[in-house]
Order: structure tokens, then sequence, then C-alpha cells
């Protein structure tokens, strides 16, 4: 058998000077002692390749490892001419020749002397490791893994019981004082089970990432588990190295954006002071509105963080990529077809923002809604009326039709309150204005000057069509001032003993009997009949 291994040597050597030197494996072809490469092969040898004789020296390592009397220090190296082999009892198991020196930076004995140290000393450990002692003592070692594990997974349940004792305890004292203030407490009691849940997920979550983290502890002890142990720990810490190499690949462009930020920051923030400083009236520009300053402020503001985004975009990690570029097109068209209504009234209530039909705080009417301005944005203007219902108006809908301000002349010119009755044809007018006008000077909250003044707006069939006009200051106070009005038109009237009443309602009454209340009659007052003339026929 020993003749037939070195006859076999002899034709491997004769083939090797016979065809040359073969090119050099890009690729080191490796020895592998129990899942770990102990060195490469770069070069083939006689008929095989690099490849086929690592797996053929694979072999024979193997079945050393497996013998129960193997000893490493029988392991040989012996140099001859052209050759040199290592050997276990008479047994071989490599040979290096000239080519596999010219492949490293060592001679052909220096490089067979590596090649003896390193298996030597992997063997070594692969032989003890597959003892039975190192197994026992492997095996308890895996025991100590899986008990300290059970260890932790103990006292997380211990504390997350605790945990959730003290959370009820200050849930309930919670919900008490609650109930002590009146507080509604079926929400608390309804958010107790979502923060329960939190603490169970949360436990489950932690016993999870222990297990994971102690089945590679577990796989490492034994050699012939290290491939699963390293590939479950690949799956985090590759995740982990990649996301730290992106940021750190991502740090210039972060400080790119951080600085555009910043710029654009700092001069939102200029903007808004100088803003502020017109809307308070500390300094003035010419034919620019105080109560512009805010709205033009925030519109430079959306201005100018678009801005900042467009400079930004290319800069954000994945901007390139087709399908971020897809999503962005999709939302863009989403947001345009989806929004046509809301980007009409957004249009509209800058619109209104510069043409100032009104300002918060304003009484007004819009068509039909008559009431105080309490809240005015982009979108829309909310109106409350004088029975306290508020009226949410679009913006396009206001700028689509007529709006009528009672606030904004009323402190320098005063608003004009206007109210009509109907006197008879036999009424004398000029006591009728002057009944008028005294009613409005009695009204409390009508200006005194200008004075009140009366139009005749109407001549009708059986009445005349008088109108009051009275100045006032106090827009909103519009319907209490027309009450007032009213009672002093009726309480001028009756003291004068004039009524408002049209004639055509006199037919309808008994005996034409004055129709004002009994307290403004005089004593002298008789109530008038019918005349009828009657003729004598004698």
């Amino acid at each position: 058998m020993f003749r037939y291994r070195y006859l076999l040597l002899f034709l491997l050597i004769t083939f090797d000077f016979a065809y040359g030197q073969k090119t050099v494996t890009e690729k080191g072809a490796p020895v592998i002692v129990n899942q770990d490469t102990v060195f490469e092969f770069y070069t083939g040898q006689g008929l095989f390749t690099a490849k086929e004789r690592a797996s053929v020296i694979n072999k024979r390592l193997n079945i050393l490892i497996s013998q129960l009397d193997f000893n490493p220090d029988s392991l040989v190296v012996k140099n001859d001419t052209s050759i040199s082999t290592i050997t276990y009892k008479s047994d071989l198991i490599l040979a290096i020749t000239n080519k596999d020196a010219a492949a490293s930076e060592l001679d052909r004995p220096q490089l067979a002397a590596n090649y003896l140290a390193i298996l030597k000393k992997k063997l070594g450990h692969s032989f003890e490791s597959n003892s039975i002692k190192e197994q026992i003592i492997n095996v308890l070692e895996a025991i100590a893994v899986v008990a300290v594990l059970l260890i932790l997974i103990w006292v997380i349940n211990r504390v997350f019981r605790l945990l959730k004792f003290r959370l009820l305890k200050s849930w309930e004292t919670r919900v008490a004082k609650l109930a002590e203030k009146g507080a509604p407490v079926g929400y608390a009691d309804r958010l107790l089970p979502i923060v329960t849940n939190l603490l169970r997920a949360g436990r489950v979550l932690i016993i999870i990432l222990l297990v994971y983290l102690a089945l590679p502890v577990a796989f490492l002890i034994f050699p012939w588990t290290k491939p699963i142990a390293t590939q479950l720990l690949s799956y985090v810490i590759d995740p982990l190295k990649d996301i730290v190499k992106a940021i750190i690949r991502y740090i210039p462009n972060l400080l790119t954006i951080t600085v555009i930020y910043l710029c654009t920051r700092y001069l939102i923030k200029l903007i808004k002071f100088i803003a502020t400083e017109i809307e308070s009236g500390s300094f003035t520009i010419k034919n620019f509105y105080a109560d512009w300053a805010i709205p033009t402020y925030n519109i430079i503001r959306v201005l100018l963080y678009a801005f900042m985004f467009v400079v930004v975009f290319p800069y954000l990690p994945g901007s390139d990529s087709k399908i971020f570029q897809g999503v962005t097109v999709f939302l863009g068209v989403l947001f345009s077809f989806g929004s046509s209504s809301a980007i009409s009234n957004m249009i509209a209530g800058l619109v209104l923002t510069y043409m100032r039909p009104f300002k918060i705080g304003d009484r007004v009417k819009v068509g039909e809604i008559v009431g105080d301005v309490i809240e005015k944005n982009l979108l829309i203007t909310r109106i409350r009326t004088v029975k306290n219902e508020d009226i949410t108006v679009p913006n396009a809908t206001i700028l689509g039709g007529a709006t009528t301000n009672y606030t904004s002349s009323s402190q320098n010119l005063g608003l004009i309150l206007h109210t009509s009755v109907t006197i008879g044809y036999d009424a004398p007018w000029h006591i009728i204005h002057q009944l008028l006008i005294n009613a409005a000077m009695a009204t409390e909250g009508i200006l005194k000057d200008p004075k009140p003044f009366v139009y005749q707006t109407d001549l009708n069939d059986f009445n005349v069509t008088y109108q009051i006009n009275a100045y006032t200051a106090h827009s909103h106070q519009m319907s209490s001032l027309y009450s007032l009005l009213h009672q002093n038109i009726q309480d001028k009237f009756n003291e004068a003993g004039m009524e408002i009443m049209s004639p055509h309602f006199t037919s309808l009454r008994d005996g034409n009997a004055i129709q004002i209340p009994e307290a403004y009659i005089s004593k002298d007052y008789k109530k008038p009949g019918f005349k009828v003339d009657k003729e004598d026929k004698n």
C-alpha cells in the first residue's frame, strides 16, 4: 500500500514537470476542518485542479479526526529535492510542490512546516472537541445557557407582573379622582385594556429577543453547529452593519440638508419678526395694511418651505429610486384630483385676505347669514349668529356672492339703522317726522350727532310709508337697538294719540275706537260713532 501511494505521488510530479506549471487560480480552494478553513490551495497538482486537490485532502483529514487514537504529534513533514510531504504514520496526507511555494511568499520547506504547524493545532483542537469529555462539557454548557434563559424569562415575567399590578393600582386611584371631579371615567376604563395589551406585547417581544440571542450562544458551544450560530447572528448583525454604513455614507447629505433647513428656518423667523412688527404698528409700509402682515407671512412661509423641499429632495435617501419617484407623482396626481374644491377655497381665501371685506369680530351678512366673524382661514370663514349658531361658510361661496359689513364704517361714519311705518293720509307728515326722530333720539345707543332723519319712501293707495334713519356706532347690538327703536316708536305715537295702522283695517273695528293702549287715551276721549243724516219727510 505504501509503495502504491508513493508511485501515485511520483506520477503526479511527473505530470507536473511534463506539462509545466499551470496558471494560479484567482480564488483559492479551501482546506476545511470542522467548518473552519485552515489554508487554501491556489494551484493544481498533476491531473487534479486546486478544488479537486483540496477535496481529497479534506476527506483524508476527516478520516484522521474520526480515529479514536489520533495523535497530532504523529504528523511529520519530509522534504525531498523537489517535493515536501506531510504524513501521518507513513500515510500521505498532502504534498507541497515548488508551484505551491511560488504562489506564496515562503519557500517549499518553510511552507510545508507552516502547513504542519497549522494542521497540528487545528486537528488537535478538533480531536479534543470530539472527545467524550469535551462533549460532556459542551452539553453542560448548553444546559447552563438554557437555565440562564429560563431564569431571565422568569425574571421578566415577574417584573412585568409587578408593573401591571402597579399600573392597575395607579389606574384605579386616577379613575377615582376623576370620578370625584365629575369627569367621565368610561374613557379611562376603555384605555386600560390598551395599556395592558401594550405591556403584554412588550413582554413577549423581550422574551422572543432573549430566545433568539440565546440560540447562537448555544450553537457556538458545539463545533458542528457553529455555522448555524453564525447564520443566526448574521440575520441581526448584517442589517445593523448595513444601517450603520448607510448612515455614515449619508452624513455629507445630512449635513447639507441641515444647513439648508437652518437657513430657511432663520429666514422665516426674520420674516415673522417683520410681520409681527407691522401688525403691532411699530413701523408701516405704504399701501400695506397691518392686517395683511400675518397672512402674507404665512404665504411666504409656505413658499419658502416648498422651495426648501425642492432643494433638499435630491439629497433625500432613495430620491433617485424609480419607486420613490413614482409614489411622489401618484400622490401629486391624487392631491390634484382630490382637492379641487379645497384648492379653490384656498385661492378664494387668499383673494379675500387682500380684498379685506371683513376681519375677525366684524358683524357681517353673507347671503342670508347675519352674525359675527369668529374665525377666518384659507379654507373657510366661521360666523356666529345672534342666536349663537356657528355657521361655516366656504371661502369660494363668499367670494362668489355679496358680503355686507356692518362694522367697517360704524366707528367713523356710523351705521345707519332704518325701519318703516305706514300712516294714513289724514296724519300731518311733519308731525310723523318729529315723532319718529324723537323715538330715535330716545333710543340708547343711537347717536345724537349726526341727527336722525326721515324719508317718505312710498305714497301707497291708503297710506304713506315713513322711514326713520338713525346712526349708531354699536354694530354688534343691531338686534337690540332695533327692538328698542320699535318700542320707542310705539311709545311716542301712543303718547301723541296717533295710531300706527293703515286705514283699510279701520272698517273692521267696532265703533271706530282708537287702537292705542288705554293708558295713553285722554280722559275726555269719546268713542266716535257713525254720523247719519235723517230727513223729515213731513
